[in-house]
């Protein structure tokens, strides 16, 4: 089962510019959008990822967030990318403020590919070259380019 970003974009969502001044609001905005891309209701994406939220956070240091959650309902796992023009609160490792945000949303019983999912989106957003890149990236298109070239380079 493919578990790059490119797969994981094809049925989910990018927010390339975005306005928001919490945690919370961010995460309410991608569930709002992959509410709409995948059928399940935003308020149940949001509790389910704030509940994950609460146990520790998702903030992974150099200005990113992969918050995540299994949800019910859920045929496979999909993703949505948010480009925030300035960075919020994620209580990240580093303390920085996190303006590239990736939320990972699985089917309930995943399991490993939620795993391998959440490693995946890790190993991309590890990349210096990449993060400067999306952060760059003006539009959907720009984004699903940047994700995609680095998905498609095999891995080192």
């Amino acid at each position: 089962m493919a578990t790059d970003l490119t797969s994981l974009l094809e049925g989910g969502v990018i927010l390339p510019s975005f306005e928001a001044s919490s945690r919370k609001q961010a995460i309410h905005a991608l569930a709002e959008a992959l509410a709409d891309a995948t059928g399940i209701g935003a308020r149940q994406i949001e509790d389910a990822v704030m509940e994950r939220e609460r146990l520790g956070s998702t903030g992974v240091g150099e200005g990113v967030a992969i918050p995540h959650a299994r949800i019910e309902g859920l045929e496979k796992p999909v993703g949505g990318f948010l480009h925030l023009r300035h960075g919020v609160d994620f209580e990240a490792i580093d303390e920085r403020p996190c303006d590239l945000i990736f939320m990972l949303l699985a089917p309930k019983a995943s399991g490993a590919d939620h795993l391998r999912a959440l490693a995946q989106v890790s190993r991309v957003f590890r990349q210096a070259a990449t993060r400067d890149a999306l952060r760059e990236a003006q539009s959907e298109e720009e984004v699903r380019a940047v994700v995609c070239r680095e998905t498609a380079e095999p891995p080192v």
